[in-house]
């Protein structure tokens, strides 16, 4: 079961009209659009490697939330955020690691 929760946002009007001209190619509505269009860019922008990167960053910074992170990224790769950011949060290996910049 899922849920949806409406946004209203500004696009560039060229924008509407693209995706209202394909909307009517293939028999479905704006909004069906819009949403396959995100969901395909989420999709691929997440499997970047450098988006991937300001995402473990954003959530290392407390910028994002754990399930923020997951819904981005899926369970796995938040796990593996998690586990790295106790160890870095861990004072000692935070130390270890100052050293071995500073040599």
């Amino acid at each position: 079961m899922s849920s949806s929760t409406r946004v209203h946002f500004r696009a560039p009007e060229r924008l509407i009209e693209q995706a209202d001209a394909l909307a009517v190619a293939e028999d479905k509505n704006r909004t069906d659009v819009l949403v396959e269009a995100l969901r395909v860019y989420l999709s691929n922008a997440s499997n970047e490697e450098e988006v991937q990167q300001a995402i473990a960053n954003a959530y290392y910074e407390d910028r994002l939330d754990f399930e923020q992170t997951k819904a981005i990224v899926g369970t796995e790769t938040a796990q593996n955020f998690r586990v790295l950011k106790q160890q870095l949060s861990d004072d000692t290996l935070s130390e270890e690691l100052a050293d071995a910049i500073d040599e």
